[in-house]
């Protein structure tokens, strides 16, 4: 297939990397069992590390980012699908080594795609993506571990995408949400998603240095990691649960064994990565059921084109992004 389709490239040079919008052939792409038009993306912190050249992130340059991706399928050679799908693709190795959705065709391996539910739209998907999913993976976490029928939940890193999504989840399934926010200027904001209450950083870590806190959680979501998590879990109730998904603030964990052992609380980790498809697609579902967000459009930081993501990508790895910013591709 020789068709031609733009792409938002990052190469290496010597003074640096660089970002462009380069005409690619669906030649060019690796081999796949399912080639998807892409028309919806969004913007996200792991986006902004393959942009930048965080080779943690990807090895592999020239590269095009982008780990979420909501198309139509094109032409499929294995698995259930067919040409005209309207179809989701996140985690893996998409957008990682893999060519992402910061272009107008992707080609994967069939188990890697979901079908987009009747409940969504290929863009109020991508409103949600990795970090949708991976909030609610989160709540269904803290519910499949017994979590206190509308008590105190505790999000951290509220502004930022899985903890905006999170907030207005929770909020709406009945929970009494507090969020955690380095800004102040959010406050209303999260208030209006649903939250509660909204506390700072400096206000969850007074007295964290204790090997123990006031029980005050029913649970917790946790996207920060380090002392924010850390201090979270002091905080828990007699037998509540934390989960943590993500390492915005550190990869350490600064704690004790006391709350395991004299409060029996559970520290739950949850991924969205490499998640078999079948629970994918089951979260997914949810999400467009029972779990369809109200709030959808309050979410919404930001609607950008391929040409004005490069702009963003400083932004978001400087934690000035609020909630989603949703990328349009190409049109539907």
């Amino acid at each position: 297939m020789s068709e031609k389709f733009r792409a938002l490239r990052v190469e290496q040079g010597t003074a640096g990397f660089t970002c462009a919008i380069q005409q690619r052939a669906v030649s060019d792409l690796a081999d796949g069992d399912v080639l998807i038009r892409v028309l919806w993306s969004s913007l996200n912190y792991k986006d902004a590390l393959s942009a930048s050249g965080n080779k943690g992130v990807t090895r592999r340059f020239p590269h095009t980012p982008g780990i979420d991706v909501a198309g139509i399928v094109e032409r499929a050679s294995d698995g259930p699908w067919k040409a005209g799908d309207k179809v989701i693709v996140t985690g893996y190795d998409l957008g990682m080594n893999t060519d992402g959705g910061f272009g107008e065709f992707v080609s994967v391996p069939a188990d890697w795609v979901v079908r987009c539910p009747l409940g969504l739209t290929l863009r109020s998907s991508m409103v949600l993506g990795t970090a949708g999913l991976t909030a609610a993976l989160s709540v269904s976490s803290l519910i499949d571990a017994g979590i206190d029928e509308g008590g105190d939940v505790l999000v951290t890193g509220a502004s930022g995408g899985v903890g905006s999504v999170a907030v207005a989840l929770l909020s709406q399934l009945g929970y009494r949400v507090t969020a955690v926010t380095g800004r102040e200027s959010s406050a209303e904001w999260l208030k209006s998603l649903g939250a509660s209450e909204c506390i700072s950083r400096e206000a969850l870590l007074e007295n964290s240095a204790k090997p123990m806190l006031a029980p005050k959680w029913s649970g917790v979501v946790d996207a920060v990691g380090g002392e924010i998590l850390a201090a979270a879990i002091k905080g828990l109730r007699y037998g509540a649960s934390a989960t943590c998904c993500g390492m915005a603030g550190s990869a350490d964990l600064p704690l004790n064994v006391f709350p395991f052992i004299l409060r029996g609380v559970n520290l739950l980790g949850v991924d969205s990565v490499e998640l078999p498809v079948e629970i994918k697609q089951q979260v997914w579902d949810l999400l467009g059921t029972d779990w369809s967000l109200n709030k959808m459009a309050d979410l919404v930081a930001a609607e950008l084109s391929l040409e004005e993501l490069p702009a963003y990508f400083p932004q978001i790895l400087a934690g000035q992004v609020r909630g989603r910013a949703v990328v349009k591709v190409a049109e539907e």
